[in-house]
């Protein structure tokens, strides 16, 4: 499923969030952008990308086919519902079970009558310091869809919060925590938080590197390297969730590249070892999908 290299896990090729955030910057449609800076990443040893975009936030497979074809890359497709408000009407409409339905269908019989089939359950996701109902509902469709398929289950928390609520919801569905993510913990800048999610055996993703206007880089490797020294770098993983057009370097952004050009050498300068920083670009990912 992956291929041997470097995995980028938590990342969107394509993703239009622009009618509910009122911007087109959130309409990542700049296709030939997208595919030189996808192809700088790949000369520089990447060749994975999980593509988190879902049903509710503009996925369209066929543009990222094409980019696929083009870069020659690996791209891991997902399925599911994002958070309020970029939830479809459908979503409140129907049970968990109708829509932990929707999700392995999809994984079944494919995306859109492509025959494409996602290997991610997600990015399911949470509201800042709240879970909604709705939301509540979502997570519990999930689970029932990892206990059907077995799939990796990747989540979203808002500005790193409600990480251990998602947890309690998903443990009551038994769910393999050995195949769950969960997304942007770095942003919750606390290393108490960070472990007590590690202890259920979840994965924890470092996913929002490089957007230092939430939390600098800095601290970010100073936690990582303090959850290695804790015995957890077998369940770290990293990426950018670039999600902006304005987040391309053309536009002034940092681009893709920041992870491996500027992120990879400040965490070797705070004393973490290439093998470590090995094991959660290219390892820890294998390990969650094998």
């Amino acid at each position: 499923m992956l291929e041997k290299g470097i995995t980028y896990i938590h990342e969107h090729i394509y993703i239009d969030l622009s009618k509910i955030k009122n911007s087109d910057d959130t309409l990542l449609d700049d296709k030939e952008t997208m595919i030189s800076e996808l192809r700088e990443i790949k000369e520089k040893g990447v060749r994975n990308i999980v593509e988190v975009t879902n049903i509710g936030m503009g996925r369209n497979i066929e543009y990222m086919e094409d980019i696929r074809k083009q870069t020659g890359l690996n791209f891991i497709y997902s399925t599911g519902f994002y958070i309020e408000p970029f939830f479809p009407e459908t979503v409140f409409q129907k049970t968990d079970k109708e829509l932990a339905q929707i999700m392995i269908n999809e994984i079944k019989n494919g995306i859109d009558g492509t025959g494409i089939k996602p290997e991610v359950i997600g990015e399911i996701g949470s509201s800042q310091n709240i879970i909604t109902e709705t939301e509540k509902k979502l997570f519990q469709a999930a689970g029932i869809a990892q206990n059907e398929t077995g799939k990796v289950l990747s989540t979203h928390t808002s500005i790193g919060s409600m990480g251990l609520e998602q947890i309690k919801i998903l443990k009551e569905y038994s769910v393999n925590f050995e195949k769950v993510i969960i997304g942007h913990t770095d942003l919750s800048n606390d290393l108490d938080y960070m472990l007590r999610l590690l202890d259920y055996g979840v994965y924890t993703a470092f996913d929002t590197i490089g957007k230092n206007s939430y939390l600098l880089d800095e601290k970010r490797a100073e936690a990582i390297k303090e959850l290695i020294k804790r015995g957890y770098g077998d369940k770290i993983v990293l990426s950018m969730d670039i999600t902006r057009k304005s987040h391309f370097k053309k536009n002034g952004g940092l681009g893709y590249s920041h992870l491996l050009d500027t992120f990879v050498p400040m965490m070797e300068k705070a004393g973490i070892s290439k093998a470590d920083i090995n094991k959660m670009l290219i390892t820890n990912p294998e390990n969650i999908f094998s």
